[in-house]
């Protein structure tokens, strides 16, 4: 059959991905002192071998403090590259593009994992304590979340270094692809936000000031990630409607962030003044689509669109008019692991069986060949 876009290969720098879809960072929280887990390994052997173009590892803490929560994976030790080096060589032994999404939650840090409320945590909380916070300004969240401390000029070169040495282990890691977590209400996100920061010193005030702080952590990164290694940069495309950073504003960040060395913008939104989990609000399949498409052609610079994307057909409209350059799904592949071949099928691709090991595609493309769907049940 024809070309299918959501199938073509995605050639940035050095690495090429075998196909549009990628996995979507999804936090786990089952980490221990940011070590992986025997969890980790068997949750990310899953998509490893499920046909992805490629996969991002959770958002993983560049220091203690920067974790969301206790069950955070993390990357400020030394030691922790061993586990991540092993999801990394699954990744690689089934020719799926492995990435790390490197994160510091900032004011959101310190919270309850999401199904015990992500609520901040308190002195009830048993062994699992509370630790101070850090942010641009000393503004809560909201009433229920604790002040942050407004960070100095030490803090953020602090952060900065952080952000450096993680890139760094990723890098040792084996790691093909980083993520710098720059949406959600988390520290980068939170300098850039209006909302959330009103200092008066460089890092606060003009956009040009609001921006600085994700500038220069690039930089950093990028004086130690080699040059043939892709940098994507997560963003919040909106704060809220009517308030705080608008899309244009993100158009501009994605411009300067172009500008800085980065390659893909990953296109979000929301969580400045809460958790975008836990939102009641009714989505409807793609609803983040129309900013990656508008970021994407305004600023000029290659985008990954995310949240609600859930059937092939769709998917595939995204690449074909050309409203991102890749997709990410997260729950849709909680849900199904095999979505990567059902979409192959879809669209009758002759190579639909080379995305799954033999065990699997022997077995599922004889099913597909000789079942009969349309006959009644026995």
């Amino acid at each position: 059959m024809s070309e299918v876009p959501l199938f073509t290969p995605f050639k940035i720098k050095s690495k090429t991905l075998r196909n549009r879809i990628v996995l979507s960072p999804m936090c786990q929280y089952k980490a221990l002192d940011g070590f992986i887990s025997e969890w980790h390994l068997q949750h990310y052997s899953r998509f490893a071998f499920s046909g992805l173009g490629a996969a991002f590892i959770e958002a993983t803490g560049v220091s203690p403090e920067g974790r969301i929560g206790h069950g955070c994976t993390g990357i400020w030790d030394e030691n922790h590259i061993e586990g991540l080096s092993k999801i990394v060589k699954t990744f690689k032994e089934y020719n799926c593009i492995s990435g790390i999404q490197l994160a510091h939650a900032g004011r959101k840090a310190s919270f309850l994992r999401p199904w015990d409320g992500a609520s901040p945590i308190t002195k009830k909380d048993g062994n699992e304590p509370a630790w101070q916070t850090i942010g641009p300004s000393p503004i809560p969240i909201n009433d229920s979340s604790p002040i942050p401390k407004e960070m100095t000029i030490n803090d953020i070169e602090k952060v900065k270094s952080d952000f450096k040495k993680a890139a760094q282990r990723a890098d040792k890691s084996g790691f093909e692809v980083i993520e710098i977590h720059g949406a959600h209400g988390y520290l980068l996100h939170s300098f850039f936000s209006p909302i959330s920061n009103k200092r008066n010193d460089k890092y606060g005030g003009s956009f040009d000031n609001r921006i600085r702080f994700a500038l220069e952590t690039i930089a950093e990164v990028k004086s130690v990630w080699p040059e043939n290694k892709p940098i994507f940069f997560r963003l919040s495309s909106i704060d809220t409607p009517g308030e705080g950073a608008t899309i244009e504003d993100n158009v501009n960040l994605a411009k300067a962030l172009k500008f800085a060395g980065v390659d893909v913008i990953d296109c979000s939104s929301g969580g400045i003044t809460g958790s975008p989990v836990l939102t009641k609000s009714k989505i409807i399949p793609g609803f983040q689509v129309p900013y990656s498409e508008k970021i994407k052609n305004e600023a000029n610079i290659s985008s990954m669109a995310v949240g609600a994307i859930i059937n092939p057909d769709q998917a595939n409209d995204i690449i074909l008019n050309k409203r991102a350059d890749l997709v990410a799904l997260g729950r849709e592949l909680l849900a199904d692991t095999q979505w990567v071949y059902k979409a192959a099928t879809y669209f009758n691709l002759d190579n639909a069986k080379s995305f799954l090991p033999d065990s699997y595609s022997f077995y599922l493309s004889r099913r597909d060949d000789f079942l009969d769907r349309s006959a009644k049940p026995a």
